[in-house]
């Protein structure tokens, strides 16, 4: 079970996070990504947040993929709505996805079974560590251990 935030009314709505499937966001719609194509994508799976049981709508969508027994975050994208401090709509999306990749990874076998590794942006690396307490490796490149994996799930997937 996971729950966002609503910041109009202040309260926690229910979400759930699946498999993508259907109709997908494009730059056109104002994402920055184009998610008919990226969820086509060979060797990986994309997975999209969004209200459960009231909504198609898509808050967030999330595209992991696997490489030497490493779960990798490739693409993490929040709605257009929900982005910035001003107009945003809902809290908690990020976070939401990030653990689930996090829960995903845990279902893993091998020496890397717990984390998660993904490349950040330069101007989100500190967001990244103090926000979700992602661990720099090398330039851009970052990854979630599975002691913080496991808090951002309890944090986040209740």
């Amino acid at each position: 079970m996971a729950f966002i935030l609503d910041l109009g009314s202040n309260k926690l709505i229910k979400v759930e996070i699946i498999s993508a499937s259907g109709k997908m966001p494009t730059k056109k719609d104002g994402w920055k990504f184009d998610w008919k194509i990226l969820s086509k994508e060979k060797g990986s799976e994309s997975y999209v947040l969004r209200l459960k049981d009231t909504s198609q709508n898509i808050e967030g969508i999330l595209q992991l993929k696997v490489e030497s027994n490493m779960l990798i975050m490739d693409v993490i994208e929040i709605a257009p709505h929900n982005l910035g401090s001003t107009n945003k709509r809902y809290d908690f999306v990020a976070g939401c996805l990030i653990a689930f990749a996090c829960r995903e990874s845990l279902k893993m076998q091998g020496d890397y079974r717990g984390f998660v590794t993904f490349t950040s942006k330069t101007n989100l690396i500190s967001w990244c560590k103090s926000k979700y307490g992602a661990t720099q490796a090398i330039g851009q490149r970052m990854y979630i251990d599975d002691v913080v994996g496991l808090k951002l799930i309890n944090k986040y997937l209740y």
